[in-house]
Formats: C-alpha cells, sequence, structure tokens
C-alpha cells in the first residue's frame, strides 16, 4: 500500500514544499556556482531510473571545464575545486533533484541513480534495484556511501528494494541527516568519489 500509492504522494508533496522553502538557498548556490566554477551552473546527466528508463538527472556542477594541452578534460579530481568539494561534502550539490522528485523520475528514498554505461555489466539480482525509483538518498548512502566497495553498494539497494516501507524510508532520510552533518563516506580513497563500476568489471572480464 505505502510503496505503491502512499510514497509517491508523500514524495511529490514534501519535495514542493522543499523547493519552495530552499527557494532563496538554491537562488545563492547558483549565483555562486556561477561565479566560482563558470556556466552553466546546472549539470544535467541521463540515468536510469524505474524500469531502466532513461531520465535527465539535475545537479548543480561541482567541477571545472579545465583541459590539456590537447584539449581533454582534466581527470575529475583536478576538476573539483575546494568549493566544489564543499558542495558534494554537504550534499548541496543534490538538491536540484527535487525537480526530478516532483516530475516523478525520482524519490526522496531509494537506490541512488548511477550511470548508464553500467546497465551492461549488472547482474541479474542487481538489476532489481531499477524496480523502484531512484532516491535523492537510499540505504546504501547511510551505511557507507562512497566508502563501501560496489558489492556492498548493491546489496544494500536490493534489501531496500525489497523491504520497502514507511519507517525504512523515515529511518533513512533521518540517518541522511545526521551523515550530511557529519560529511562521512564522500569518496572512496584517491578518487573525487568512487572508482567507476564499468571501468571495475572490464578490468574483471581482461583478467
Amino acid at each position: 500500500m505505502y510503496a505503491r500509492y502512499i510514497k509517491r504522494v508523500l514524495d511529490f508533496i514534501l519535495s514542493l514544499l522543499a523547493l519552495i522553502f530552499l527557494s532563496p538557498l538554491l537562488l545563492i548556490i547558483y549565483i555562486l556556482v556561477i561565479i566560482k566554477l563558470g556556466k552553466p551552473a546546472i549539470f544535467k546527466q541521463q540515468r536510469p531510473g524505474k524500469d531502466e528508463k532513461i531520465f535527465t538527472l539535475y545537479k548543480f556542477r561541482t567541477m571545472t571545464d579545465e583541459k590539456d594541452e590537447n584539449g581533454n578534460l582534466l581527470p575529475d579530481e583536478l576538476r573539483l575545486t575546494k568549493f566544489g568539494k564543499f558542495l558534494r561534502s554537504t550534499s548541496l550539490d543534490e538538491l536540484p533533484e527535487l525537480i526530478n522528485i516532483i516530475k516523478g523520475d525520482m524519490a526522496i528514498v531509494g537506490p541512488r541513480p548511477l550511470l548508464v554505461e553500467y546497465l551492461d555489466y549488472y547482474t541479474e539480482e542487481e538489476k532489481h534495484r531499477h524496480d523502484v525509483r531512484p532516491g535523492l538518498t537510499g540505504q546504501a548512502q547511510v551505511n557507507g556511501r562512497n566508502a563501501i566497495t560496489w558489492e556492498e553498494k548493491f546489496k544494500q539497494d536490493i534489501e531496500y528494494v525489497q523491504n520497502v516501507s514507511f519507517m525504512s524510508d523515515f529511518k533513512i532520510v533521518l540517518k541522511t541527516i545526521l551523515k550530511v552533518f557529519k560529511r562521512e563516506g564522500i569518496s572512496q580513497q584517491g578518487e573525487a568519489t568512487m572508482e567507476r563500476f564499468d571501468i571495475l568489471e572490464k578490468e574483471k572480464l581482461n583478467i
């Protein structure tokens, strides 16, 4: 009952209220991103959602467009500025995703929407993470975020999908607030965020 009907209604109402309440903060961040990182302030990227349906994800940009002498973008960790790190560590870069929730692309709680390039590398069990709408936050995010392995992350995602309830969502939201204040699990050691799943899987196939 909750997962099928109530969750979507709550997501819409709470996200709309949050967007209205946080609009002054969103405007300030928008202006600062343009000043410090350049245009466009909003980063858009295609991500797979429920049933692997592709949608456009909105976030504040956290990296510059700096390139090397050959015109290629520098590695993420070199383009991620101090201001960008601040946005990521506080999860302020995720706030535009409230629009995705209102549109129905996402939910407040659910498995995080990952890259389209990862779709070919999921096991049959891991594909079930797309049985529900992806979330602004999720069970994996409050249990390690980017500091845990991909296997652990997917295990948390599937466990959430199999046990969606109001209480589980409520607990995850509360834990998310605590994690944001503590700024835990933001990145994997040696990475701007976390090593790409598809690259890891390709390396396994080459071994």
